[in-house]
């Protein structure tokens, strides 16, 4: 293993013990930055190497770029994965990672850069010919242009950042007075969360789903690894996610996939991206609304669809293979869900719920992925992000993958924190969910019916510690 180059894994969480996993398959070296609060977490016990950096907030730890390449070279790293979220789409951190002399697992800081620029994203998805949604064309200079806008697009509008990810930095309006008392307070938001005031307008699609596509690169070539579906989310938060997205006609679908792969050459795309768009069932129309260049939470049920390992494949492709992918040769099997699981308590505003977990039992059977972070005994921080784990299943069918997804909720116990367990249970079940009639705004929608379903005999919540057996 001495010869093995050694892969620095720039995160925390799942997604560390996710590429840790795939490193030590590839025969190769990890070694995890953490911070004091990971210093025993899962990922720290699996790597081979763990490096401090001293504190416990993210701007000293997980984005401090500066101490991250430091610990790369004390690690003797040939290469850094940055995951997602924290610096994985910071096309300076990349910029500066190449410029140490490493190697970035992912696209160009240039590329980063680009498309991480929701604005830019846009037109450089325009010239390769996608439909978007419409709105601005780039970023709109004031609340005065912006009503212009609005007014020649039509109520309700977004406002977007042209910075924005994750789900933040976008607020909906109605009415040209709400556009102009939103502008200066969503332009301060993103100040404050992206650095980045620049705004822009699109027209909003009321119930609209959010489908995207897996794509993989090596700069030459380029193939799109099919669908996902992602529409059921809580303040664009993503809940559920499942592959393929169901109810697209067969036309629809193929030119969804061509159109991303078609972005994904134009732009000479290297590693993982998920071109995402607003896909309208009244009127089967999708728009493309941005690209994400790093590895996707979700991706796990692309590879269960699959039969692929895309951490694997971002890992040997930066490491100068070409990619093993034939466009041909990924054929969908069946159907998967992914079910994300986090420290949070549904009937108090899904307020964080950081803690000791006492006890964990995740379930198992055929079918049945696990990506956690976690195991009985380890701590819930509170300084970053509440996710537990995810449960991925696969079925033969979608209504088979629904059936597996509820039966390893039952089976799935916690104790220590409020979790998110039984809420989400009560979503797979809800019939809207069940006939794929859902869409962005549908679970906001019924958020009270579904938390009322959560209400025991006794009176007490599923989602209440301590021991509490989480089950639909």
């Amino acid at each position: 293993m001495s010869d093995s180059p050694t892969i620095l894994v720039a995160n925390r969480g799942e997604i560390a013990v996710r590429i840790i996993r795939a490193i030590r398959e590839l025969g190769h070296v990890s070694a995890l930055v953490v911070s004091d609060a990971d210093r025993d977490s899962l990922a720290s016990r699996l790597a081979d190497r763990t490096i401090v950096l001293p504190g416990t907030a993210s701007k000293d730890t997980y984005l401090n770029g500066d101490a991250i390449i430091s610990a790369a070279r004390e690690a003797g790293a040939v290469a850094v994965h940055p995951g997602y979220g924290f610096l994985s789409e910071h096309a300076d951190f990349a910029r500066a990672v190449i410029d140490s002399g490493l190697t970035w697992v992912g696209p160009s800081p240039d590329l980063i850069a680009a498309m991480g620029d929701k604005a830019t994203a846009l037109q450089r998805a325009r010239a390769a010919g996608l439909p978007t949604v419409p709105g601005s064309d780039g970023v709109v200079a004031s609340a005065t242009a912006a009503v212009a806008v609005a007014e020649a697009i039509g109520y309700p509008v977004a406002i977007k950042a042209t910075a924005g990810g994750g789900g933040r930095g976008i607020r909906i309006v109605q009415t040209p007075d709400e556009l102009v008392s939103m502008w200066d307070v969503t332009a301060a938001e993103a100040v404050a969360a992206f650095g980045d005031g620049r705004l822009y307008l699109e027209k909003f699609i009321p119930r609209a789903r959010h489908v995207e596509v897996q794509v993989f690169g090596d700069g030459t070539r380029f193939v799109h690894l099919h669908d996902r579906d992602c529409s059921l989310q809580r303040r664009h938060q993503k809940l559920i996610e499942e592959c393929p997205a169901p109810g697209i006609p067969v036309a629809t679908r193929s030119e969804l996939h061509e159109s991303a792969c078609r972005l994904a050459a134009e732009i000479e795309y290297v590693g993982a991206g998920t071109v995402e768009y607003l896909y309208d069932p009244d009127t089967d129309k999708f728009h493309f609304i941005e690209m994400n260049t790093r590895i996707q939470v979700e991706h796990p049920i692309t590879e269960e669809l699959l039969g692929v390992d895309l951490v694997q494949e971002q890992l040997a492709v930066a490491l100068g293979a070409p990619m093993s992918f034939e466009q041909d040769a990924l054929i969908p099997r069946g159907h998967a869900i992914e079910l994300r699981i986090n420290a949070e308590n549904p009937r108090l505003n899904f307020f964080p719920s950081p803690g000791v977990l006492t006890s964990v039992s995740w379930p198992s059977g055929p079918g049945v992925r696990i990506d956690a972070g976690v195991a009985t005994g380890d701590a819930i921080p509170p300084f970053y992000d509440s996710m537990i784990g995810k449960i991925i299943v696969w079925g033969s069918t979608r209504h088979k993958a629904i059936s597996r997804a509820r039966r390893v909720l039952d089976e799935f116990s916690l104790e220590g924190v409020s979790n998110t367990a039984a809420f989400v249970g009560a979503a797979l079940a809800d019939e809207a969910f069940v006939a794929a009639a859902h869409h962005t705004k549908y679970l906001e929608e019924r958020l009270d019916v579904i938390l009322a379903g959560l209400v025991t005999p006794d009176g007490s919540t599923k989602s209440d510690p301590p021991g509490c057996r989480q089950s639909r």
